[in-house]
């Protein structure tokens, strides 16, 4: 291309040597040597000028190739968007993650009994859970979890374990739930009452310091652990096994749980006591119409039968439990407690949560914010708790009650419940000496947790 640029320069430049005309035709004519040297010397201009020209034009190319690459270059920097930072909860460095975690539990409502009983009825409320805390994973294959709970006017340590996970296996060390019961065993944020069924607190379920291990692999979750007590009483003596087989097959879209479970507690002490008793289905009120009293006792052994289903927006849950308690100076009672329990999605396409052999949260399909209303859920259960055997006459309660469950989102519920508990042999007689009648409760919550 340089080659053809110079020779149309000079073939121009020569063509306007020879076209031009000869005016002075008085002044003599220069010689052929003369006139030679004169087109050399233009020659020799004009490849000077045409080397500058082709040196310019390489570096205006040249220029414009290094603008152009910027010009790409910023031009892809603007078109590729910026990394997303990551949620603060989600950051891991070495392995390390950390997750916090909360709720918040405010329930109100009123409780109505025989004015001659003496009972504490009438409004209450209170603030049933609020607790803070964090879990996540530590390099290794270990895991934690820690949370403490402020409600009640009183700081409480709830979950605080060490994990380890292996494949199908876990190991668990610290203050967590023995395995007695699906109900107990349900996240308090995920239950369909606003209080779990009554035997679970009657026959004292808690978090116990211990060491326990879970198997899980298909449809089967094996769990068992060795306990003391819990953080409030690590001054006693009790020694503890519990164990829990649980059976999770799935027919088609529907969900199905069956499940044992065995408790036993070694009191280990000469004057250790029991106390069996159970509020009426709210908690913000302190009375108890039955209750053993304290019972001298040398160990405990419980054993429970559980069985769920979950279809589409209908499920279905049932389970027993016997509480058997040796006593040094009179016969052994056995006591029994029990629920069964039916509830229904009024909102379409919810259904209920389960997850490794508990229920787990309901996620509405249609949440608020995003053009739906939520789930809405009506839930129908019988409640029957008995603490008469063997001569201790600690009275009989069968619960008849309602609940109605809204979930704008996955992490708010509104609840509004209501149950009739009907009483044999009530510890709180009325004034005529009645301990057979029946009490009214009403309660409502407001939950929020992430």
């Amino acid at each position: 291309m340089k080659t053809a640029f110079r020779l149309s320069v000079i073939a121009a430049a020569m063509s306007c040597t020879i076209a031009t005309p000869v005016f002075a035709q008085d002044a003599a004519a220069p010689t052929p040597e003369e006139e030679l040297a004169a087109m050399r010397a233009q020659l020799q201009t004009l490849t000077s000028r045409i080397d500058q020209l082709e040196t310019e034009l390489e570096q205006t190319q040249a220029a414009n190739s290094d603008q152009d690459a910027v010009i790409a270059a910023n031009a892809e920097a603007v078109a590729k968007p910026a990394p997303e930072p990551k949620p603060a909860a989600q950051l891991e460095k070495s392995g390390w993650t950390f997750k916090p975690r909360g709720r918040l539990m405010f329930d109100a409502g009123t409780l109505g009994a025989p004015e001659s009983t003496g009972a504490d009825d009438g409004f209450g409320n209170e603030v049933r859970r609020a607790r803070l805390g964090a879990s996540g994973d530590i390099p290794g294959g270990f895991g934690y979890k820690f949370e403490l709970d402020f409600a009640g006017n009183e700081v409480e340590a709830a979950d605080a374990i060490l994990t380890y996970e292996d494949g199908d296996f876990e190991v668990v060390i610290g203050h967590h739930n023995n395995f007695q019961s699906l109900e107990e065993l349900t996240s308090s944020l995920h239950t369909s009452f606003i209080e779990r069924a009554a035997f679970t607190d009657a026959f004292g379920f808690e978090r116990r310091i211990g060491l326990s291990a879970n198997y899980s692999a298909g449809i089967v979750l094996a769990q068992a652990g060795v306990f003391t007590d819990n953080f409030d009483d690590t001054g006693t003596d009790n020694r503890g096994f519990d164990g829990r087989l649980v059976v999770m097959p799935k027919l088609g879209d529907t969900q199905l749980h069956f499940g044992g479970s065995v408790h036993y507690n070694d009191l280990g002490e000469e004057d250790a006591t029991v106390r069996y008793r159970q509020r009426p289905l709210v908690h913000f009120t302190s009375t108890r119409f039955v209750n053993t009293g304290n019972l001298a006792a040398d160990s405990e052994f419980g054993a429970g039968l559980e069985a769920a289903m979950i279809s589409g927006p209908f499920h279905a849950v049932a389970e027993g439990y016997w509480q058997n308690v040796d006593m040094p100076m009179a016969g052994n009672p056995t006591f029994f407690g029990g629920y069964a329990e039916v509830g229904y999605f009024l909102t379409g396409g919810d259904t209920r949560g389960y997850k490794g052999g508990k229920f787990d949260r309901t996620k509405p399909a249609n949440p608020v914010g995003e053009g739906g209303m939520g789930s809405l859920q009506l839930n129908l259960r019988y409640d029957h708790l008995d603490l008469n055997d063997a001569g201790i006459i600690g009275g009989i309660q069968n619960g008849y009650q309602a609940s109605l469950n809204w979930k704008p989102t996955d992490y708010t519920m509104f609840s509004v419940n209501y149950g009739r508990m009907e009483y044999t042999d009530s510890v709180l007689p009325t004034a005529d000496g009645d301990t057979d009648y029946g009490v009214d409760a009403f309660g409502v919550r407001a939950q929020v947790d992430f």
